[in-house]
This record gives structure tokens, C-alpha cells and sequence, in this order.
């Protein structure tokens, strides 16, 4: 079994200057951001100096609080903003940022390995023979994953409890120029569940799921308990060959063995498939490798 360790290679809107002291400094497009990162347990490179200079929106914990807080912005740092990210493949995506009070903004750049991934992926079921490969996309959040499928032919489901990220993954559609992708505001395993009643098949599922949220209506997930019946209940929508899964895990202790052993166990469909696992990085100005989480995908032939 290989560990694969795997950072994106095609972002020129995306730079990780510095990590370290708990924090990152990163550029996103035109607009430099200092944020909280619980992994960067190291020294940073550059002085703090440089970080002062080079910050226009620095986020502050609230007290108390180990999530929510507040961006302190210098003058003529926007609040929102576009970047755009191309690969040699074709993929052409154009996202909108917002600083948000829980320090995210919009887009996690490690993804974009994933996305090349899922762009070649529904390419190469289409080539094929699979005119219109159906993909399904849970925890979505604002819709990297699904415009990357989407932008490669897919039919493509964006499954996710939070009606506002939603609606700006629908505005990186329209940025992007796409088109034809399916909403849905719902708690992830009650839709999972109803489809697979439905007998619903899929030639995609992309999971990203948090450690701890909340559905629509108070519905609670809780990542160690349920994303054993969660994969479960997605082995019973993938099709038996010419597929594909991604697994994203974000929790602090998941391993991506952990993730493959419960890609096996789950998935009769990853017998004999392509699987990849590893971790997740992005490399810094200073030469640091900064992990940001676990992956796992494997690909089926048809």
C-alpha cells in the first residue's frame, strides 16, 4: 500500500507565503489574508514584521470561542473578491472569496488536486462511452468539486444543509460559466437514504464531510459515528463499475489508512479499482509542508 502525498500544481491565484506559530499567511488572488492553522505547529520563516506588511485581513478569534471571530481589514481590502484557477486539462473555474466569522473563505486550495482529479475522471468515463455521467456531491459546501465535474459533462447533484452556501456555490457556477447543476438544501444522510429508496445510481460520489455539523433542521452529524452508514448507504448508489469516489477527511487523528480501510469495507466497487490515499498539503515560500487533511479516491474502470 502506497501513502501518496498530494499538493495542487496549477494555482497562480493561490501562494502559501508562511506558515507557522499556528498560523498561515496566504495570497488569494490580490487580497493577502492571515488566518489561524492549528497544524502549523513550527516556526514561522518570515519575521512578524513581514506578515504586518503583507496582511490585508488578519482574523481574530472571538473570546472564548475556538471558531467564530472577526477580520480586521486594512483600507482597501474588499470583503469579496474573485480568483480563477485553470489546469492544462481545460478546467477553468472562477470562484467568489468573502471573509466569513468562521476564518474560511470559500474555497479550500488543497482541493484543486482533487478537482484535476474529478475533471479526469468524468472525461475519461464519457470517453467511454457514458454520454452524461451522473456525480453526486455531499457536504459540497461552495461547489468546487461540482463545477469540476460540471465543467467536464457531468450531471451533477450539490448536496448541502446550509441554504447560503448554496446559493454562492450557484454564483461560482455562474462565474464560472456552467451550467445545469442540481441544488439541494437538505441534511446528507436523509437525502442519501431517500435515494437509495428511490433506487437512484451514480457514476461519481464526492464526500467531504466536517467532524460535527448541523442539517436544515437541527439534524446533528457527528463524522466517527456516522460516516460508516454514510459510506454504506453510497456503496448502494455508485454503479458497479465505470465509477469513481473521493473521500475527504478532516478531523485531527484520521489517518488516510483509516480512510482506505473504510473505502474497503464499504465499497464492493473499489475491488480491483485504482486507489489512491494520502495526505493533503500545501508547501510554503519557506519550503514547509503544511498537511490539511486526508484523502481517499479510487477509480473503476467501465
Amino acid at each position: 500500500m502506497k501513502l501518496s502525498l498530494l499538493a495542487p500544481e496549477h494555482w497562480l491565484d493561490y501562494e502559501l507565503l508562511d506558515c507557522g506559530g499556528g498560523r498561515k499567511l496566504e495570497r488569494f488572488g490580490g487580497v493577502t489574508v492571515d488566518r489561524p492553522e492549528p497544524q502549523a505547529l513550527w516556526r514561522p520563516s518570515l519575521p512578524e514584521e513581514e506578515w504586518r506588511v503583507r496582511a490585508g485581513a488578519v482574523f481574530r478569534r472571538n473570546r472564548g470561542s475556538e471558531e467564530r471571530g472577526e477580520w480586521l481589514l486594512k483600507p482597501g481590502t474588499p470583503q469579496q473578491w474573485f480568483v480563477d484557477y485553470r489546469n492544462p486539462a481545460g478546467l477553468a473555474l472562477r470562484m467568489r472569496l468573502g471573509l466569513t466569522s468562521f476564518k474560511h473563505v470559500g474555497l479550500f486550495p488543497e482541493q484543486a488536486a482533487n478537482w484535476d482529479y474529478i475533471y479526469d475522471s468524468v472525461r475519461n468515463l464519457r470517453a467511454a462511452g457514458v454520454e452524461r455521467p451522473a456525480v453526486l456531491n455531499l457536504f459540497a459546501y461552495t461547489g468546487g468539486a461540482s463545477l469540476a465535474a460540471c465543467a467536464a459533462g457531468a450531471e451533477v447533484t450539490h448536496v448541502d444543509s446550509v441554504r447560503q452556501t448554496v446559493t454562492w456555490s450557484r454564483e461560482n457556477m455562474e462565474a464560472s460559466g456552467l451550467e445545469g447543476v442540481r441544488w439541494v438544501v437538505e441534511d446528507a444522510v436523509k437525502f442519501v437514504r431517500r435515494e437509495v429508496r428511490r433506487g437512484r445510481r451514480y457514476r461519481g460520489i464526492l464526500l467531504d464531510p466536517p467532524s460535527y455539523g448541523r442539517g436544515p433542521e437541527g439534524e446533528k452529524w457527528v463524522l466517527e459515528e456516522q460516516i460508516g452508514e454514510m459510506l454504506a448507504l453510497c456503496a448502494e448508489l455508485l454503479e458497479e463499475r465505470g465509477c469513481f469516489v473521493v473521500l475527504n477527511l478532516y478531523s485531527m487523528g484520521l489517518s488516510a489508512l483509516l480512510a482506505r480501510t473504510l473505502a474497503e469495507t464499504a465499497f464492493p466497487q473499489a475491488a480491483g479499482a485504482e486507489i489512491e490515499q494520502g495526505e493533503l498539503f500545501v508547501g510554503d515560500n519557506g519550503g514547509k509542508r503544511l498537511p490539511l487533511g486526508v484523502f481517499l479516491r479510487f477509480f473503476s474502470a467501465k
